[in-house]
Formats: structure tokens, C-alpha cells, sequence
């Protein structure tokens, strides 16, 4: 035999199916975008929700200060009636901290003539109104249903109506009941829910 014939038959290297790795490539580069865009979805959800809890939390901070600021006004007496003002007066920031004296005076009054010894007593809290970044920009002008605060003095501020009922048991009188509809402006300065605007309501 020809010694041609007796060598083995050459084969060709196989050559990789090009076809099958660029269809599992899209596949995986598909799966990962898919990941990609799920892992956004859930970061994108969870901090909605924290969020929102955590506006939840301030609002009912924002209450809890309006009602314990307005427990102690309801609650002034001739006997306490200085020691009522100063801590009325702690808990307050901008221009009701200023003119505090002022706003206060009429109840000053009331208590130091009547002689009057009150009960107080909380009925409803709810927040009206939020007012976010209160800074504004030089020359700009605050809208007329924005806190009296000065810019950057204060990040955030809650505006939280009260409604609250008192007896007053006049010296030698019968006792008199007090409806009290507050609206109060709370705002967070440095991290402390403060009092910035008392208003009572019709």
C-alpha cells in the first residue's frame, strides 16, 4: 500500500460556536440589567418609605411640642403664673420669642385679676400645613402664609391646630368654661421644636 494511504485522516480543529456565547452573553447581559433595575426599584421603595416614616414621626413631634406648649398655657394659674411664662417663653423662636411679652399679655392679665385657678385639658392636635426648606434667596420675599422665621433659622416648620377646653374657678365666682382654638406654627431650630406663631381662632 502507499504509505499515504496508511496515515490517518486529518480532522480540523473544532472551532467554538460563536452563536451559542453571544446568545448566553445577551442572555446574561439581559438577567443583569434586570438585576441592575430591581435592586434600583427596592432603594428607590425603601427610601420612599423611610421617608415617609420619618415625615411621619416629625408631624407627631411636631404635635406632641404644639400640645405640651399649649398645655402649659391653658393651665396657668395665679400661683404658677411666672414660672408658666418662662417656660412658654423656652419654648418659643422668632418674632412670637421677641414680642413674646406682648403676646402673652392679655392671658397675663385674665389670671392675675381674676385670680382664676385652671384646669386645662387637651381635645384634638392635628397638623394643618408643612413648610419645608424655609431658607430663600437673597431679595426674594417670604409668601404671606410663611412662618415669620429668619432665613436659615429654621429647616422645617409645622403648622398644628390645637383644640383644648378649660375651667377656670374664679376666687368667689362659678367656674368658667374656655373653649381654646389654636393655631400654632412649630418649627425645628438646631434640632429643637420651638413655637414660632400663636394664633387663636374664631
Amino acid at each position: 500500500m502507499p504509505e499515504a494511504d496508511l496515515k490517518e485522516p486529518t480532522t480540523a480543529p473544532e472551532q467554538p460556536d460563536h452563536r451559542s456565547l453571544s446568545g448566553y452573553g445577551i442572555g446574561s447581559a439581559i438577567l443583569g440589567l434586570l438585576c441592575v433595575a430591581a435592586v434600583v426599584l427596592l432603594t428607590l421603595i425603601w427610601t420612599g418609605h423611610r421617608s415617609a416614616e420619618d415625615d411621619l414621626g416629625h408631624r407627631a413631634q411636631a404635635m406632641q411640642a404644639a400640645a405640651d406648649w399649649t398645655g402649659v398655657l391653658i393651665n396657668m394659674n395665679a400661683d404658677n403664673v411666672e414660672t408658666s411664662l418662662q417656660t412658654l417663653h423656652d419654648g418659643t423662636a422668632g418674632q412670637l420669642n421677641a414680642d413674646f411679652d406682648a403676646a402673652v399679655a392679655p392671658y397675663r392679665e385674665v389670671v392675675q385679676t381674676l385670680k382664676s385657678r385652671t384646669t386645662g385639658t387637651i381635645e384634638a392636635v392635628a397638623v394643618e400645613s408643612v413648610h419645608n426648606n424655609l431658607d430663600l434667596d437673597p431679595g426674594a420675599s417670604r409668601p404671606p402664609d410663611e412662618p415669620a422665621l429668619s432665613p436659615g433659622m429654621a429647616t422645617r416648620t409645622d403648622t398644628v391646630l390645637v383644640i383644648a377646653t378649660s375651667v377656670s374657678e374664679n376666687a368667689g365666682g362659678k367656674p368658667q368654661t374656655v373653649r381654646w382654638n389654636l393655631r400654632l406654627d412649630v418649627s425645628d431650630v438646631d434640632g429643637r421644636l420651638l413655637i414660632s406663631r400663636l394664633e387663636s381662632m374664631r
